[in-house]
Order: structure tokens, then sequence, then C-alpha cells
């Protein structure tokens, strides 16, 4: 094997922070990949947000995955029931025994779990690298990190590790090995390709208007006889915005339940191309190995587009561009965008995978 073996000085235990959101876990995964490539004996842990926890579990690469529930323990923070299972957090970081803690969040947040584990070696960005600079503080390592996108200054940190820098690895074929056990009778009907759409994103301001995908859809089936898939989540929020694209599509996209992210990792890997923003589902696909057509306003492709594909990020350049700042409504960084060039981007894509 070309792996190194372990020694008595190697930490035995690594316990990985990148709680939320579900764009940002996946950005962190080739650091997983990339660690147990380094350390193949070691015990691998993450703390994860209790909504994303499914994207993990069942991981090949992960010995435990630990749930927290830091948004709903924000809402009641002296609430009994939030008491209890901090308390009981504290007891399972602890429990963990990890030798070196990654803080892959560069906030407060991520330092104050570092340090409730106990662990005596904690790396982080550097200080001027933090979301929160402040941050710092908790930090036992600090080290600067380099490269222009999210995964690139993640995996930076593995460097006083001695973990050498390769191919960067999603590891996608690790992700909801489970996922075939979805019930095929719901893939059954779909056609035999198609572009998988899911419009929504966290920040309004990052999602593409309805009527406007739509038209994407119209003109990819008319000019390309490809229809659209849109994915529907549980929320009523995101079943509107299907149904207004579904209208507007005039027949070239239809309407289907993705109901958790195990359905939505089958969706993504049964479909020839994903259309949406920077958003969770979108790098989901890059993780994947799917191509994805990525359609940006306040973030920079440089730094959150599609990993290793930024042709693949549709934007429009602007005095303001790459704000980086949320609102509340879409922006003319994506209303200048038309249809047609994501159509046509989405059908350069299409033409080349069926000459492969």
């Amino acid at each position: 094997s070309s792996r190194p073996p372990s020694t008595m000085n190697e930490p035995r235990s690594f316990l990985l922070l990148r709680t939320s959101a579900l764009g940002d876990v996946i950005h962190a995964l080739p650091v997983l990949t990339a660690l147990r490539r380094r350390f193949p004996r070691a015990r691998i842990g993450w703390v994860v947000e209790e909504p994303f926890a499914p994207l993990l579990d069942h991981h090949a690469d992960l010995d435990e995955v630990i749930p927290v529930r830091l948004r709903a323990w924000r809402k009641r923070p002296l609430g009994g029931e939030t008491l209890r299972e901090i308390a009981a957090l504290r007891k399972r970081l602890h429990s963990f025994e990890a030798d070196v803690v990654l803080d892959l969040m560069g906030n407060h947040k991520a330092g104050v779990l570092g340090l409730l584990t106990g662990a005596t070696r904690r790396l982080g960005a550097a200080r001027r690298d933090r979301r929160e600079p402040s941050s710092a503080i908790w930090i036992g390592e600090e080290v600067p990190t380099e490269g222009p996108h999210a995964v690139d200054r993640m995996l930076s940190l593995l460097e006083p590790l001695g973990v050498a820098r390769e191919p960067v690895d999603f590891g996608g074929e690790k992700l909801f090995p489970q996922s075939d056990a979805y019930p095929m009778e719901a893939l059954g009907g779909l056609p035999e390709r198609f572009a998988l759409l899911h419009p929504g994103a966290g920040w309004a301001n990052k999602r593409y208007p309805p009527g406007l995908w739509g038209e994407v859809a119209h003109t990819l089936r008319e000019e390309n006889g490809v229809p659209t898939v849109v994915s529907i989540s549980a929320s009523d929020f995101e079943r509107d915005l299907a149904a207004q694209i579904v209208a507007a599509s005039r027949g070239a996209a239809i309407g289907v339940p993705a109901k958790d992210l195990a359905t939505l990792a089958a969706l993504t890997r049964r479909s020839s191309l994903v259309l949406g923003s920077d958003s969770g589902p979108s790098h989901l696909a890059v993780a994947l190995g799917v191509p994805v057509v990525m359609v940006m306003g306040p973030t920079d492709p440089t730094t959150h587009g599609p990993y290793g594909a930024a042709e693949n990020a549709i934007i429009e350049r602007l005095p303001c561009s790459f704000c980086h700042k949320r609102f509340g409504e879409v922006k003319v960084c994506l209303l200048a965008i038309p249809p047609q060039r994501i159509a046509r981007r989405a059908a350069e894509i299409l033409s080349d995978l069926a000459e492969t």
C-alpha cells in the first residue's frame, strides 16, 4: 500500500467541526477524504447540525457522526431541554477523546465546540482568514489558508498534519450508499434524460425567478428535446416555487417530490445535469460527479462556484457583483441574466456528454 504506516506519535483520533449549511458541509468533504487517506487507522468523527447528518450517515470514511441542534438551542438557550441536550453533547464530545480537532468554520460557535471536546490540539484558520476574526482566541494552532475556493482553503488546514496535497476528492460514491434502495417506481416514470432543477436557496437574492426558470426549461425542451424535473422539498414555499416554474415552462417541466436528502441524491444521480443556484443541492451534484449549471449573483464563483468547473457558473458582472450580502428579494445581478444563456450552457454540457 502507498499509505504511510501509522506510528506511535501520530494522532489516533480526529474530530471535524463543520455544522452547517449543506453546501459548506459538502465543501468540507474533501478534508475527510484526504484525512482518511493519510491516516487509514485513525478514528474520525464529525460534528454537524441534525438536518444535515443524513449526508454523513453510513459514510465509509467516518467512525462517528455527532449531530447537534445549535439552531434550535439558540431559540431557547436557557430552556430545560436545551440545557440537558448541551450537557449530553459535552459528555459525548469528551468521550470521543479527540487528539486533534479541526475547526472548518472559523467562528465562535466552532471555537466553543472545540473547547468542549477537551482536545489539547485544536487547528483552525488564522485570524485574518476567519469568518469571525476574534474567534481565533479558541484556536491552539492558527493555520494560514491558501487557495481561491472554500474547498482549497479548508484543505490547507491539513498541512500541519503532514497531509500531502493531492487532487481534490469529494468521495461522492461514499455518500448515501443506501440511496439505491430508494423506491425506483418513483424514478421509473421519469424520462431517460432530464435536467434536474432545484430552484431554492437560503437567501432570497440567490434565487433565480421562477418565471425565468420556466423559460430555461421551455428553451431546453424546444431546442434540445430535454425535459426538466423540478425537485420539490417538504416546505410549502418550495412547493409553490416549483408550481410556478412548472406553470411557466409551458409543459416542459414536471415537479417531483424530494422530501429528504437521500431522495435528492437519488434524483441527482439519475439526472444528466443539475440546474440551480449557489445552494446545497447544486454542490451535492458536484460531489456526486453530476455536471451542474449554477446561476450566481451575490456570491463569487471563484470562492463558492461549482468546484473545478468555473465555466459552469453563470454570472452577470456588475459594479456591485459578489457583495456576499443577504437580501430579502432578488436583485439585478440575477435579473440581468437571460434564460437563454442558461439554457445554452446546459445544452453545451448535454452535447459534450452525448459525445463521450
